[in-house]
């Protein structure tokens, strides 16, 4: 699981804080010796605990990670602890903070949902689509693997998805398996999905080649028909549920067989909350 790399957090920070912090400068408190604590307010699932730390590091402090990202805590765990000069502390906290709480809820999210769908078939898989905040792959990739879900598709360059997009714009006096087949011979290397409108696409684009049966707005009663259907073609594709798959409705998913489940809500899912308390080391400590 890739973690930011120190020019993606250093801009962060600077983007913050480009020059000074003048309510601590001018307080006089930027060199005293400082103590931090980041604690769960909430039940979650940590990410970026480790991403966090290293903010305080290139801020000036010392920080010392109690979790680790991909962690199921309770709410008052010990997350982060922190040591330094206090403006170090102040410049970097509210940055660290805010990064852990918003990938947590990412991560929080995915965990709820995959651990709701493998319950009701261990089979089934979470996968979380590219419809992420634009410029945020990074981060959200991060979030959605600390909870155990995967990338439905890294970007338009992964793999072959053909929508009812792609399909209107086809020589309608070809068939689709001609179509199909083209498409597979200039990208042998990648699995080929189609996206079905219901039951009747689904059985026929599964008939025409398609390698994932991919079905939009389907209920989980159409998805237990389209699975009882696909048992019949061989080889079986692969059946995935998307639009309006949820928290809520996962399980009812899995459990009628489909073996994705194609979403984006763990991407819009609230923040977990972490709090920050700042305190003076103890008075044996020197101060910077």
């Amino acid at each position: 699981m890739p973690q930011f790399s120190d020019t993606e957090l250093d801009r962060i920070l600077r983007d913050d804080c480009p020059y000074a912090d003048p309510t601590t400068e001018g307080l006089g408190i930027a060199g005293v010796a400082a103590k931090a604590t980041l604690t769960a307010r909430d039940d979650m699932v940590v990410c970026a605990v480790e991403d966090a730390a290293r903010m305080f590091e290139l801020g000036g402090a010392r920080a010392r990670p109690r979790v680790v990202t991909g962690q199921k805590v309770r709410a008052g765990a010990l997350l982060l602890e922190v040591e330094g000069p206090a403006g170090a502390i102040h410049r970097s906290y509210k940055m660290a903070q805010t990064l852990m709480e918003l990938l947590s809820g990412i991560a929080t999210a995915a965990r709820t949902m995959v651990e709701a769908a493998q319950a009701a078939n261990p089979r089934t898989r979470v996968a979380c689509t590219r419809k992420h905040m634009p410029g945020m792959k990074h981060h959200a990739l991060r979030a959605i693997e600390a909870g155990g879900a995967v990338p439905h598709r890294l970007g338009l360059s992964d793999y072959l998805l053909v929508f009812e997009e792609h399909r209107t714009l086809l020589d309608p006096a070809l068939p689709l398996a001609d179509h199909l087949a083209r498409l597979k011979a200039h990208a042998p290397e990648r699995r080929l999905a189609v996206e079905a409108a219901g039951i009747a696409e689904a059985i026929a684009f599964a008939q025409a080649g398609a390698e994932i049966v991919q079905v939009d707005k389907a209920s989980p009663e159409d998805i237990a028909a389209i699975a009882q259907a696909l048992d019949g073609i061989a080889p079986r594709p692969l059946l995935a549920a998307a639009g309006g798959v949820n928290p809520s409705n996962a399980a009812a998913y899995a459990a009628a067989g489909a073996d994705i489940l194609v979403t984006s809500a763990p991407y819009y899912a609230p923040p977990r909350d972490v709090k920050v308390r700042i305190f003076p080391a103890p008075a044996t400590e020197a101060r910077h």
